[in-house]
């Protein structure tokens, strides 16, 4: 083999290598920091304000502009001898303006300034919905291999008692019922077990797609599990950070402000304007305008300020005024209605927060519970005071929980986001304060 094929080969298996090793969430978050489209759009937009205020603010700034001209005059009258001449002639001028007085541009320029804030708080947006969307396919992809290790372990716990129930009824001790009724559960127990792969292709599917890595594996939870409390515990407090923080508000803040300067754009129309202005020409030409005279140049220059008023518009002005000032009252009202909606979010991700974390400690118990009461029945079922389907039923019930426990430790995590993001807190720091609680599975 060549050094170049073995270059490629070494290549390829450090690929596979790589695909191989599972990940953590900070990781695929730079990644997906760095691939989602719809983030990176939000990105340019936010980009590209600063150029669209530089355009903005070019109002308040000096302005000049040229024009040049140049033709030629003939004459020939055949009713007058000697009248075949013509001339050339040529123009050039060069204006300026400088804006003294305009506060419709004044305003303008303030309302492009603010929209800063306003492409800053979409930004904030996308930046909070990537970590809330990366959370939620990593943490599915977690649940989905979850579940399908509950489902093959009671696979495999089913087909023990199914042959055991073969043995016993081979043997006379036991009726054909049990065989039976621990077939139909492998068979139901199979299907699970098809439909448990299913799921998690298709969730890994979509994880790979959003950090635009192929065979991406997730850190697992570290055991023993130590969840996070919530920080501040009270509701109050959430809602509090979430009416100074939330980018919903922040961007109602900036439409309400655009708003009000837009009735003052509006207004600015009954004031004058005032411009200095001035201006350089050069024209090249026969004297005195006189075709067939001999050519000269003539140059002029003028410096002044010149003011502009409209006198009367047809109630177009006073008409402006009257609609800026009720979207002004719209704006306000939009800002209302955001604090409202805000506030109750933030309300309902507390509240389901702290109903996770209760029903995980509910299914620990559970769980501890559900072990014991399958020791027992499987105990019980050997001295013959329990059937078969007693036994099948606790296993199904302690692989049940099992699943729900796993499900539920995943959900308190994404909701611990979940509240961030309806406070408007969410940033790369909890991301890492995540990451802390996983670790690469065995």
């Amino acid at each position: 083999m060549s050094d170049r094929c073995r270059l490629v080969a070494l290549t390829g298996l450090l690929a596979m290598a790589g695909a191989a090793r599972a990940q953590s969430l900070a990781t695929l978050y730079d990644a997906a920091h760095a691939y989602d489209a719809t983030y990176l759009s939000a990105r340019a937009l936010y980009d590209s304000t600063p150029y669209r205020i530089e355009q903005t603010e070019a109002l308040l700034r000096p302005s000049a502009g040229a024009t040049a001209s140049a033709g030629r005059t003939h004459v020939n009258a055949s009713y007058l001898p000697n009248t075949n001449y013509g001339n050339w002639t040529s123009a050039a001028t060069v204006n300026g303006r400088q804006p003294l007085f305009n506060p419709g541009n004044v305003a303008a320029v303030k309302q492009a300034e603010r929209s800063l804030d306003s492409a800053a708080a979409d930004l904030d947006t996308a930046e909070q919905d990537l970590i809330l969307r990366l959370a939620q396919a990593y943490f599915d992809v977690l649940s989905a291999e979850d579940t399908l290790r509950t489902t093959r372990a009671n696979k495999t716990a089913i087909a023990e008692q199914l042959a055991s129930a073969k043995r016993n009824f081979e043997v006379g001790t036991a009726t054909i019922t049990d065989t039976r009724e621990a077939q139909a559960r492998y068979d139901l127990a199979t299907a699970q077990e098809i439909a448990a792969e299913n799921d998690l292709h298709t969730k890994r599917i979509a994880l790979d797609q959003l950090v635009g890595r192929q065979n991406v594996r997730p850190f697992g939870l570290t055991t023993p599990v130590a969840l996070p409390a919530i920080d501040p515990a009270n509701a109050d407090d959430w809602v509090h950070l979430a009416e100074t923080q939330h980018p919903a508000i922040r961007r109602a803040v900036v439409a309400l402000d655009v708003a009000r300067l837009e009735v003052d754009k509006a207004r600015a129309a009954r004031y004058p304007t005032v411009d200095a202005v001035g201006s350089v020409a050069s024209s090249r030409g026969p004297l005195g305008g006189i075709v067939g005279s001999a050519l000269g140049t003539t140059s002029s220059a003028s410096v002044g300020v010149q003011l502009n008023m409209t006198l009367y518009s047809g109630g177009a002005i006073s008409n402006r005024i009257s609609e800026t000032e009720v979207l002004a009252q719209r704006a306000q009202d939009d800002l209302d209605a955001a604090r409202r909606s805000v506030t109750q979010a933030t309300r309902q991700a507390y509240y389901t927060l702290a109903s996770g974390i209760a029903q995980v400690k509910a299914l620990e118990a559970a769980e501890a519970s559900s072990q014991l009461a399958l020791e027992a029945t499987q105990l019980g079922y050997r001295v013959g005071v329990r059937v078969n389907i007693d036994v099948l039923n606790a296993q199904t019930q302690l692989y049940q929980t099992q699943r729900d426990l796993a499900r539920a430790r995943y959900d308190v995590l994404v909701g611990s986001l979940r509240l961030r993001q309806a406070a408007g807190r969410v940033t790369a720091q909890d991301v890492a304060s995540i990451d802390r609680l996983l670790q690469e599975q065995p």
